[in-house]
């Protein structure tokens, strides 16, 4: 019984590394590669597991009720797997620096794996109308907008890294919607992961509750509305997707400026290369890579 206990633990801290490879990702979404893995629903009920009942546990000093009632067996080793992903891809593999050293390179695999979760969206959708089209586009005419939108800058207060961390956790519950993209629509990414890598309490507390606010404001939400419109709310999500890709394509005309002494992105407008370079070569065969790995990652979740 504890071989069984130990190694279905272990599976859940390895979906949680999964996700959270996934978050670090502008453009990926924790929540499509828990849909993927086919732990979404278990996420949704653990996440809402911290209700009332639980904090009526907590106020009344139930200390064995409010230890044993929220889902820690699935939480605790699923968040231990996304912190060990966080912190593997800021300090050991630092993707935010990449960002700017090698955008070709990074964007290409980013780009790949965005398309490849579209296709495994798109086969979760049953049935075809006029009415899934139209939500389809007007979820593409939203992504566009939005990250045509992005500002060039924001502020670094304690105020607006709060803020920053509420959308993205709201986005990263969401099968489709990347944190990290979210992030890096409002100026934050790289200013993020690298407090998170370097241990910058001042920057990782206030994003911290954050979090914590937008998980208890809307996970509810999100379960009812994937509840009573799944199919509806979905091809919205796809849609924002398939927007997205006018900012993840890899091959941009980028231009930057120096903000505190490091390069932030200003602005970029997609484009074709210009000559075939061995840089343009790799960033392909990595977009390709990552279209297979989501893929690869549906098939093996459907085996039993």
């Amino acid at each position: 019984m504890k071989l069984n206990i130990s190694k279905e633990t272990g599976i859940i801290v390895a979906k949680g590394f999964c996700m959270g490879s996934a978050d670090v990702v502008p453009g990926v979404s924790g929540g499509t590669m828990a849909f993927i893995l086919g732990i979404y629903p278990r996420l949704l009920a653990a996440i809402n597991s911290f209700d009332l009942v639980w904090l009526r546990m907590v106020m009344c000093f139930d200390v064995k009720g409010a230890l044993t009632y929220p889902h820690f067996g699935f939480l605790l080793p699923l968040v231990a797997g996304i912190f060990a992903a966080l912190l593997f891809f800021t300090r050991v593999v630092p993707l935010p620096s990449y960002l700017v050293t090698d955008p070709e390179l990074v964007y290409g695999l980013f780009f790949g794996l965005i398309v490849g979760s579209i296709i495994v969206l798109l086969r979760h959708i049953p049935q075809w109308s006029i009415m899934r089209w139209v939500q389809l586009i007007f979820g593409t005419l939203l992504g566009w907008l939005v990250v045509n939108l992005v500002p060039t800058t924001t502020p670094d207060d304690a105020w607006f890294i709060f803020l920053s961390g509420a959308l993205a956790i709201t986005a990263m519950i969401l099968p489709g919607i990347s944190g990290s993209f979210i992030l890096l629509i409002l100026g934050k990414y790289a200013y993020i992961f690298d407090a998170i890598g370097h241990f910058r309490f001042t920057v990782i507390i206030p994003f911290a509750l954050g979090i914590a606010t937008g998980l208890a404001l809307f996970s509810r939400f999100l379960e009812w509305l994937l509840r009573i419109h799944r199919q509806g709310t979905i091809m919205v999500i796809i849609g924002i997707l398939i927007g997205s890709l006018w900012l993840i394509w890899p091959f941009q005309n980028r231009v930057y400026v120096e903000v505190r002494g490091k390069l932030q992105l200003l602005g970029s407008t997609p484009q074709l290369p210009d000559n075939i370079d061995n840089t343009v070569l790799l960033s392909v065969a990595l977009m390709v890579a990552g279209f297979i790995v989501v893929l690869v990652i549906d098939r093996l979740s459907l085996v039993k």
